[in-house]
């Protein structure tokens, strides 16, 4: 027999393992992730929306699926790809509303819909503030006849109701219009049209401030988590309306905030995930776990409310969904299990998916579309017109260059920065950190402000008395004197209740009844600790006379311990001094905004901090005298202290923490250097530097106020 060199033998063996493990990776890859590309996930231009898409996205990679996107697409654009195949599905489907996409599109067969993420859930409707409601008796949109009525809404002074309505070109626009001619509106109801997102922050700003409303939303919406129907606001009834080209709107059970069934004047909508019917029959797995797939209204009016208050960015949808998976664990892991028990067919294979192309790109006029986002100074809104620093540079660099640009606004970052990556904008301008990811996907301009962390304190009061009130006022509501005091204050107590015990049967000066002989017994241990000793009762008992000779000894001490801490609180205040920088923040009533980098920074650096949910009650709370100082963005404190704050409250120390920001622009954007180049022009001409002291009230170099 002749046998191998051994070291013959080794390659052979190699390849055999090599093999052996690229079949093991074959058998454990899951069905759509082998050889057949990846799912290819869609998302509606709503970021109201994008919650259920990484809910889905997250579903599917859990159930071990590669998952391309999501993807940011128009509706129209959505249901003839998908349609055709050349896009898998998506979570955004809205019916009956979508059904007149589906009118135009050639293979209607193609498209199926999935389950219902939320089922019946998906409202329209016409709301206003409750108050003016139940004062007015106000109802129904056809009150709305009234001139008198119509005028308590009236803002541009025409005498006809302003309702903040729709984006024109969106459908719910031409609805309204429709509503208000068939109900004889016109002359007393006009609709305000505009960026919608910004207009509804302005409306919640509105109501703050107790100013009558009128506006039109549909659910989910972050619009009705901040003004929650029923308690802020109610639903007006829309009277039947037929002839008009609107759908038949019956009455709808349970609305929520409505004590009787409504009619909104749409019908209810059931939110439902769309896909490529083919693409489900060769995936039955995925099929099964999306019709299995159901997420609360409730929680999706969570998310966006979570949007609304800072936890806009990309990275924080991705979390959202996470954590909304996490607390549903028992019913996920349920459908999850459903569907891998079709994936043990190993005859299933995916079909060849087509790489993903795009809609045709939209026509573009000579104008160029910018996208942007409150975030007062640098992007502020009111009555329909933007205006804030970067919105007053951006303007200049147009000028400069001789661009015509459509400026519209989004609600969140994560949108802002998805319309400029996937085209639907051209340039995005507000207030935008340049990040190392962010530069994965995007191109940014030069950094045009140098944004970080500063600490916002109040003056120093001009009067001597008032100054020193204040002192002794922040010393007195210390935690620590607190603390110290009512430890005395209890010390006291129980040694009042031992001394009535033991003395109470024999001693007339601690009576035998509960409130007065222990109030005189509380006396007798206060003049005893203190020393002072008045011989006014004295114990006559054994234990009685035992118990205070150790009342006394102990008194030493306590009533020592107790002098220490009141010196202490006196001397740490003075000795804490004033505030000129981070390094001063220890041991300081501090004040932030939670979820913020200010937040995060005074957490690293070990800082206690009050984190309050916006930057105004923060504010507030430094006023108040409650707290010694608030940690938060550079700008907008800047900002408030050069305006609303000037004479109040000011900043001090540098700017710490620092970020840049920039305009951002699609990848090899041919915007870029003609940005640049306006941009270092309007520096060297000094327009930049008048545009940041309009606004922000400082000296550039030092980051100081005037």
């Amino acid at each position: 027999m002749v046998r191998s060199h051994p070291q013959e033998s080794r390659p052979h063996r190699r390849r055999i393992a090599v093999a052996l493990v690229v079949i093991v990776l074959a058998l454990a890859t899951p069905v759509a992730a082998r050889g057949s590309g990846s799912v290819r996930l869609a998302r509606a231009t709503w970021d109201t929306g994008w919650f259920q898409a990484e809910v889905v996205r997250t579903l599917l990679e859990r159930l071990g699926y590669l998952v391309d996107g999501p993807t940011t697409m128009e509706n129209d654009g959505f249901y003839a790809a998908v349609a055709r195949g050349e896009v898998d599905l998506w979570a955004n489907g809205w019916f009956p509303l979508h059904e007149q996409y589906l009118e135009g599109v050639a293979d209607r067969d193609a498209v199926a819909r999935v389950g219902f993420a939320v089922r019946g859930g998906a409202l329209e409707g016409y709301l206003v503030d409750r108050a003016t409601a139940e004062r007015h008796g106000i109802d129904s949109l056809d009150d709305l006849r009234d001139p008198e009525l119509a005028r308590l809404f009236d803002r541009d002074g025409d005498g006809r109701a302003d309702l903040i309505g729709c984006n024109d070109g969106w459908a719910c626009a031409a609805s309204i219009d429709r509503h208000l001619t068939a109900l004889d509106l016109r002359g007393t109801v006009e609709q305000i049209q505009g960026d919608y997102s910004p207009m509804m922050a302005e409306v919640a700003d509105r109501f703050g401030r107790g100013e009558p409303l009128l506006f039109y939303t549909w659910t989910p919406n972050w619009t009705v988590g901040r003004l929650v129907p029923g308690r802020h606001v109610v639903w007006l009834e829309v009277p039947p309306i037929t002839g008009t080209g609107l759908e038949p709107a019956p009455a709808i059970d349970d609305v929520p905030g409505a004590d009787r069934p409504l009619r909104l004047g749409w019908p209810p909508n059931d939110i439902r995930i769309v896909a490529h019917r083919p693409f489900l029959d060769a995936n039955p797995a995925i099929a099964a776990l999306l019709e299995r797939v159901e997420i609360p209204i409730a929680d999706i009016h969570r998310q966006n409310s979570r949007m609304m208050r800072g936890e806009d960015d990309p990275a924080d949808f991705r979390r959202h969904a996470r954590e909304w998976i996490d607390r549903n664990q028992d019913t996920v892991d349920d459908w999850l299990h459903t569907a891998r028990a079709l994936q043990d067919d190993p005859g299933v294979r995916s079909p060849a998916m087509l790489p993903y192309t795009r809609p045709e790109d939209r026509l573009r006029s000579d104008a160029i579309r910018v996208a942007t986002q409150r975030v007062e100074p640098f992007v502020t809104y009111h009555d329909r017109t933007y205006s804030g620093f970067s919105i007053e540079l951006w303007e200049e660099i147009a000028r400069e260059l001789g661009l015509e640009f459509e400026l519209y606004g989004v609600n969140s970052l994560a949108k802002l920065l998805d319309d400029v990556e996937r085209g639907a904008a051209d340039a995005a301008a507000a207030g935008i950190g340049i990040t190392s990811d962010r530069e994965v996907d995007l191109d940014f301009s030069h950094a045009y402000f140098e944004s970080g962390l500063q600490i916002l304190v109040r003056d120093p009061d001009p009067s001597l008395l008032a100054s020193l009130l204040a002192r002794v006022r922040s010393i007195v509501v210390s935690r620590q004197l607190l603390y110290v005091t009512g430890l005395f204050l209890l010390m006291l107590l129980v040694s009042a209740h031992a001394v009535w015990l033991f003395e109470r049967a024999h001693n007339p000066q601690f009576p035998r009844g509960y409130m007065r002989g222990v109030g005189e017994a509380f006396w007798w241990a206060a003049v005893t600790v203190t020393t002072v000793g008045y011989g006014d009762k004295t114990p006559r008992r054994s234990l009685g006379k035992a118990f205070a000779l150790l009342w006394m000894f102990a008194g030493y001490f306590v009533f020592a311990y107790f002098t220490a801490s009141v010196a202490s609180s006196f001397t740490v205040s003075e000795l804490q001094g004033v505030i000129e920088g981070p390094d001063d923040l220890f041991g300081k009533r501090v004040a932030t905004v939670q979820r913020t980098p200010a937040a995060e920074y005074l957490d690293r650096m070990g800082i206690r901090a009050v984190e309050l949910p916006a930057i105004e009650p923060a504010i507030d709370a430094l006023e108040a005298g409650e707290v010694d100082a608030v940690v938060y963005d550079a700008p907008v404190l800047q900002h408030h202290a050069s305006h609303t704050g000037r004479g109040h409250v000011h900043v001090v120390g540098p700017v710490f923490w620092q970020q840049q920001y920039g305009i951002a622009l699609a990848s090899d954007s041919p915007l870029r250097d003609p940005i640049n180049q306006a941009l270092l022009r309007l520096m060297e001409q000094g327009e930049y530097e008048r545009i940041q002291r309009r606004w922000f009230g400082r000296d550039p170099a030092t980051g100081g106020t005037e």
